[in-house]
């Protein structure tokens, strides 16, 4: 079966060196997104997955935008795709695409569908507060992930676990099953289930606002949104005026004595914060970043700053 891949981050990695490696599929092609510049001095990167195809001889295309490129639509119908898989694409794709390969399009999406539809469906999973989360294959239609599902698998999300933990769990689960979805296909097994839409969520898009930390809430959600919202927006709190990263931190059980929700109280070995609607539960802070600085310990930190306990609070 020829196989055209569409993916770009690591997270599409896993699944297309199973291609790669599955002896039914052969590899014709890799579109992913531009080689872009990023971090400190703009240096241009290479997505994941075009390192992955050249060090195989597959041939790449890099449209900016897949819907305005009719050259190279037309260069991937010129590869006569029998299945397009996709993963992690980042593009929306017209009609003329999901017409293209003559199985289909198949996706491997991040949650167990119809739950959490939509552009972030690993950091939701953690934000929501999930005790599991899990993958899809799918078949794409023009719809937000709307498609008829395939196969699903699950992954149980401890306490610890953040957006970054999950995504390279889910990539290598999803890596398998995408082939057992494949081999599902060419023996004739496979069925597709459509979505129940009366039962769907949705997982929009995150934005940096999201990231700042509002000490009302209770103990438990400033805690999945610190794991969720990992690595990017991260969140923050602002200290006598200057930024500080909440990296990670951990819900200390129980019901403490009220104070304003912010403070901060630090004993020989613990930074907490109170929080909640009566500043009555505490989040310890584990790790944290301040402005121009490298992450480190909470406590190094506090100490650092000489903090009074329960004098002093987040702004």
């Amino acid at each position: 079966m020829k196989v055209l891949f569409l993916g770009t981050p690591e997270f599409a990695v896993p699944t297309l060196k199973e291609l790669i490696a599955f002896p039914q599929t052969e590899v014709v092609g890799v579109v992913c997104q531009p080689d872009r510049p990023a971090g400190r001095g703009n240096k241009v990167h290479v997505p994941p997955v075009k390192e992955v195809a050249l060090k195989h001889n597959i041939p790449v295309l890099q449209p900016v935008k897949l819907a305005k490129e009719p050259q190279v639509v037309q260069a991937m119908r010129d590869l006569d795709p029998d299945l397009i898989v996709m993963v992690a694409f980042g593009q929306i794709l017209k009609k003329e695409v999901l017409e293209l390969p003559k199985r289909g399009v198949m996706n491997l999406h991040g949650s167990l569908l119809p739950k959490l539809r939509g552009a972030a469906p690993i950091n939701w999973s953690i934000i929501n507060g999930d005790t599991v989360a899990g993958i899809t294959t799918m078949f794409t239609d023009a719809g937000v992930d709307t498609g008829p599902m395939l196969l699903k698998a699950e992954v149980p999300l401890t306490d610890e676990m953040t957006s970054i933990d999950l995504a390279h769990e889910l990539s290598t689960v999803g890596a398998k099953l995408v082939i057992t979805t494949i081999e599902k296909m060419l023996d004739g097994t496979l069925v597709a289930e459509p979505q129940d839409d009366s039962q769907h969520t949705y997982a929009p898009i995150l934005s940096k606002e999201m990231g700042v930390i509002d000490w009302n809430l209770d103990a438990r959600k400033i805690h999945n949104r610190v794991r969720g919202l990992q690595p990017w927006p991260g969140t923050v709190s602002t200290f006598k005026g200057s930024p500080l990263k909440i990296w990670k931190t951990k819900v200390m059980p129980g019901v403490h004595a009220s104070a304003q929700a912010g403070t901060l109280f630090v004993d020989a070995s613990h930074v907490f914060v109170s929080c909640g609607e009566t500043g009555g539960e505490r989040i310890e802070l584990i790790e944290v970043q301040p402005a121009n600085k490298n992450r480190m310990a909470a406590q190094a930190w506090a100490n650092g700053i000489h903090l009074k306990s329960g004098e002093e609070r987040f702004d």
